[in-house]
């Protein structure tokens, strides 16, 4: 394999409990690279993101994911496996009982970092790069969505992660925010990470045109890129 694929999929069913939600999934995707996963809700694109960060469990087929075999992963393994992630949710799930520096340095503590002046300066750091920088003390009701989206962002960076995985990271904004943090997202991939971007928002990938994987029928296809993609299919 080559050193630089950090997610290598090979003949991969995905199930949900017992359901069968896709079959025979592969695909590759590099240090570096941006990738849209598509399809209507329901079709599969968020399975592909829970099997990646080992929530759901790979019954079958080949997966290395930053180093980690997948099928060999043990339960005590995972959470260093998601350490390498960071997860943008459509949903923020930001901690509303405390400010946005607080729910950095939460996430910080949690995985283990301790020197107070390496917190602070790594959520300094990741609050730059998302542009908020003088927003730390606010609460995240006073944040307008696309802030609080930022700083999900920022908090996926915190531990300087591998790969990005964004599940639907634009569902609840305007088309404008939307923009905003599709260019931020790839910034970051053009920064040396991997993202994934799970949608079904076709205004979006027809602006912002990448490498595209469409989820359809039980099946996972990479879309030719200088092929037409039906974008009406996408509607949920």
């Amino acid at each position: 394999m080559s050193l630089d694929i950090i997610i290598d999929i090979n003949k991969v069913n995905i199930f949900q409990d017992d359901n069968l939600i896709l079959s025979d999934v592969s695909f590759s995707i590099i240090k570096g690279e941006f990738v849209y996963i598509i399809g209507k809700v329901g079709s599969g694109k968020t399975s592909i993101i829970k099997t990646i960060n080992a929530e759901l469990p790979l019954s079958s087929g080949h997966a290395l994911v930053a180093g980690y075999d997948l099928a060999k992963i043990k339960k005590k393994q995972v959470p260093f496996l998601r350490r390498k992630l960071g997860i943008v949710f459509q949903d923020f799930q930001l901690l509303s009982d405390r400010n946005i520096y607080d729910n950095l340095s939460f996430v910080l503590r949690s995985t283990g970092w301790k020197n107070k002046k390496e917190i602070n300066d790594r959520i300094v750091e990741v609050l730059e790069r998302v542009d908020l920088n003088y927003k730390g003390y606010k609460m995240p009701h006073q944040l307008s969505g696309g802030e609080q989206q930022r700083v999900v962002i920022a908090r996926a960076l915190l531990n300087n992660p591998h790969i990005i995985l964004a599940d639907e990271p634009t569902g609840n904004l305007d088309p404008e925010t939307s923009e905003d943090i599709l260019q931020l997202l790839l910034e970051i991939s053009s920064s040396g990470r991997a993202v994934i971007m799970a949608t079904h928002n076709y205004t979006l990938l027809k602006k912002f045109p990448a490498r595209t994987i469409k989820c359809e029928k039980g099946k996972a296809v990479e879309v030719d890129q200088s092929a037409e993609i039906d974008f009406s299919t996408l509607m949920s």
